[in-house]
C-alpha cells in the first residue's frame, strides 16, 4: 500500500542525543577489549568517537580498530550494544527536546514514519522501547537488520519495500543528506548532531532544532488524503 506522505528519520544524532550513550559505551568496550587482551592501543578520544557516529559499522571499527582481525570487531560490536543497552537503563542520554512530542503528533496526522540507521537492529529497537517511540514507526530500518553496505542502500531498500508518493530524509551527516539525494529525496539536514561545518550545504533545508522540522516539510500536515 502506497504511503502518501513519509518521513525517514535517522537515529543518532537526529532523534538521539548519542554523544552521552556513544562515548561511555565505546570507553567502556575499548577497556573490556583491553582487558580480554585483545586490544592495547591508546584510547580515541571524544571527538574521534563523535566522528564516527552514524557510520556504517564497518567503518566505524575500520576507523576505531584498524588493522584488527574480523573476529575482535565483530565482538567490538557485540560489547557495544551490550554496554548501550546497559547505559540506557541507566539514563544517561534522552531524545533531543521536542522528539517525542512531534513523532506524535506527525503520526496522529496519519504522516507514516520510519527510522533509516546505519546502527544495529537491535541497538535501534532498544532505543525506540526504551523512549515509547517504537508506536510511531511504520517500520525500524537499520544497516544491522538488512546487511546494507551504506545509508544511500537503506534507504533505496525501504523505499523499495514501501512505495510512497512523497517523502523527506531527514538525519544529520552528509551520508544521509547523500542517501536522500540519490533516491529523490527532499532533505532536511539537522546541524545540532556531528556534521562539520559544510557537511550538510548540499541539503534542501538545514534546522537548528527539532521543533523547526514541520515549518520545512514539503507538504501540509491538514487535509491529507
Amino acid at each position: 500500500m502506497s504511503k502518501t506522505y513519509t518521513i525517514l528519520f535517522d537515529m543518532d544524532g537526529t532523534l538521539l542525543q548519542t554523544e552521552k550513550l556513544a562515548v561511555a559505551g565505546f570507553t567502556c568496550t575499548f577497556e573490556e577489549l583491553r582487558q580480554r587482551g585483545l586490544w592495547d592501543g591508546p584510547m580515541p578520544d571524544e571527538e574521534q568517537l563523535t566522528n564516527v557516529l552514524g557510520l556504517t559499522l564497518e567503518q566505524v571499527w575500520g576507523t576505531l580498530l584498524p588493522g584488527e582481525d574480523e573476529s575482535t570487531k565483530q565482538l567490538a560490536d557485540r560489547l557495544m550494544l551490550s554496554h548501550e543497552q546497559r547505559l540506557l537503563k541507566e539514563g544517561v542520554t534522552d531524545l533531543y527536546p521536542g522528539v517525542r512530542e512531534l513523532l506524535a503528533e506527525l503520526h496522529a496526522q496519519g504522516v507514516a514514519l520510519f527510522v533509516a540507521s546505519n546502527g544495529l537492529e537491535a541497538y535501534i529497537d532498544s532505543i525506540c522501547e526504551h523512549f515509547a517511540i517504537k508506536s510511531y514507526f511504520t517500520d525500524l530500518y537499520s544497516a544491522g537488520r538488512f546487511q546494507t553496505k551504506s545509508k544511500t542502500q537503506l534507504v533505496e531498500k525501504l523505499l523499495h519495500d514501501y512505495p510512497v508518493k512523497q517523502a523527506v530524509m531527514v538525519g544529520d551527516r552528509q551520508s544521509d543528506v547523500q542517501a536522500g539525494k540519490a533516491n529523490g529525496l527532499f532533505t532536511i539536514a539537522c546541524d545540532f548532531g556531528f556534521a562539520k561545518p559544510g557537511e550538510l550545504d548540499e541539503a534542501d533545508v538545514i534546522i537548528h532544532q527539532f521543533s523547526e522540522l514541520t515549518a520545512h516539510l514539503p507538504f501540509s500536515l491538514t487535509n491529507k488524503t
